[in-house]
């Protein structure tokens, strides 16, 4: 083995047989050390846009599957051309209308597609809000009529390139058409049975006022008659004995032991009685024609103060709850409306503040009103216990209710809403300061 290597000496470097101070040799070692670097760089530079191209790559892919993957769910068809009016892209739902294959239509005109009169309604740069045509097809026919619609397609640096075209069959429209109308007319069908479902409610409630106002003209009249009859009795047998040639002794007695002096006084008030009877269960039937809920044609001149009087005397005696009435209405306050739902409407107001102070120890609805110009103001207020505030801009809506299950439809007062809107008015809710919720009708003066 050789010695070990000694470093150059006197400041020569190893097998150069140059000084290590050469000036030239010095900037030749500098160049290239600065070239390798360079090179590092572009070096590192090529993989660094190398890992974005590939992230770019994969981005561009993604999005492409994106707008592939909406575009095939796309029922509607979709035609994007250039601007010289060449198909550029369709979508699968126009390919499955028309039976053609993307090549067929690609970089063909739109009358490839369309008539030669249908095509020219659609122009690069031009809106179209709706135009209806027939689509070729591959077998040489005709598609169903497409509601079409064409918009510009916009790019930043090109401007309008083309235009993109949208459309969907008549014939899906029409079928969704007709499915709103039928839904509509089964809503409106559903509203009106509701809506009669409580007026009927609402009737019923009434039946045990009416039953009472008839009983007791009824309970007279058939009282009055039945004595009647028997005096009817009395007066045969006085007559025949009078007719059968009694003598005037045994006459006079039997006329004192038949009481026939007192019979015959009690004839006119008996009379007089069962008529008023009958005039009463007449009247009361002819309130109830009246009140009939088939809306007459045209509007009448009704006294809004005796129908609200009225109303609160059935539900007062169609209820168990005893109910003080103050009454501060005029005799008469005419109104332009119909009187049957104007009746409903103080019942569903009056058996709503009822059933509000089904708790309350002396419970109380008063009445108020008059004549502001042209409309006639009536108001009904209760000592119940008043409604929430958060309820006050929903006690009108339909099927709102406070009341439990069972309790009622919460349509009441909805109907109520809508008679007054009928009749041109309007009915507001608000919370009394003394309690109680207080009702406020504003009607057209008659």
């Amino acid at each position: 083995m050789g010695e070990p290597s000694q470093p150059p000496a006197d400041g020569l470097r190893a097998g150069s047989g140059i000084e290590a101070s050469d000036p030239e040799t010095s900037a030749a070692e500098a160049a290239w050390i600065e070239v390798i670097r360079k090179m590092d760089e572009v070096y590192s530079d090529l993989i660094r846009y190398e890992v974005d191209l590939e992230q770019k790559n994969a981005a561009l892919e993604h999005a492409q599957q994106f707008i592939g993957s909406v575009m095939a769910s796309m029922s509607d068809i979709l035609v994007v051309c250039d601007q010289k009016g060449r198909i550029l892209q369709v979508n699968p739902a126009l390919l499955s209308l028309t039976e053609f294959t993307f090549d067929d239509l690609f970089n063909q005109p739109l009358t490839a597609l369309l008539a030669e009169e249908d095509a020219q309604v659609f122009r690069p740069g031009g809106i179209v809000s709706e135009h209806e045509a027939r689509l070729k097809s591959k077998s040489g026919g005709y598609t169903d009529l497409v509601a079409m619609n064409c918009s510009p397609r916009l790019e930043r640096q090109r401007g309008m390139p083309g235009m993109v075209i949208v459309g969907r069959p008549v014939g899906e429209l029409r079928r969704a058409y007709q499915g709103l109308h039928d839904a509509h007319l089964d809503l409106k069908r559903a509203q009106l049975q509701l809506v009669q479902a409580e007026k009927m409610a609402s009737l019923g409630r009434l039946v045990a006022g009416v039953a009472h106002e008839l009983n007791n003209p009824v309970s007279f009249v058939y009282s009055n008659v039945y004595t009647l009859s028997r005096y009817r009795e009395k007066l045969v047998r006085y007559i025949d004995a009078v007719h059968g040639g009694m003598d005037h002794a045994e006459r006079e007695d039997l006329r004192e032991q038949l009481k026939i002096d007192q019979l015959l006084k009690d004839f006119d008030p008996l009379i007089e009685g069962t008529l008023e009877g009958a005039l009463r269960i007449t009247e009361i039937v002819k309130n109830l024609r009246r009140l009939s809920f088939v809306d007459p044609t045209e509007n009448q001149k009704v006294n809004i103060a005796e129908v609200a009087r009225n109303a609160m005397q059935w539900v007062r005696r169609s209820g168990k709850q005893v109910i003080a009435l103050e009454d501060n209405l005029p005799t008469e306050l005419l109104v332009e409306g119909i009187e049957g739902p104007l009746h409903q409407v103080f019942v569903n107001l009056m058996q709503n503040s009822v059933d509000a102070m089904k708790n309350v120890p002396h419970p109380k609805i008063a009445l108020s009103g008059r004549r502001l110009g042209l409309q006639v103001l009536v108001v009904m207020r209760d000592n119940g216990p008043g409604i929430a505030a958060e309820n006050l801009s929903k006690i009108f809506e339909p099927f709102f209710t406070t009341k439990g299950v069972g309790g009622g439809t919460g349509l009441g007062l909805w109907v109520t809403w809508s008679i007054i809107r009928d009749h041109g008015g309007k009915i507001e809710v608000s919370n009394s300061p003394d309690g109680g919720a207080a009702f406020t009708i504003i009607l057209p003066a008659g």
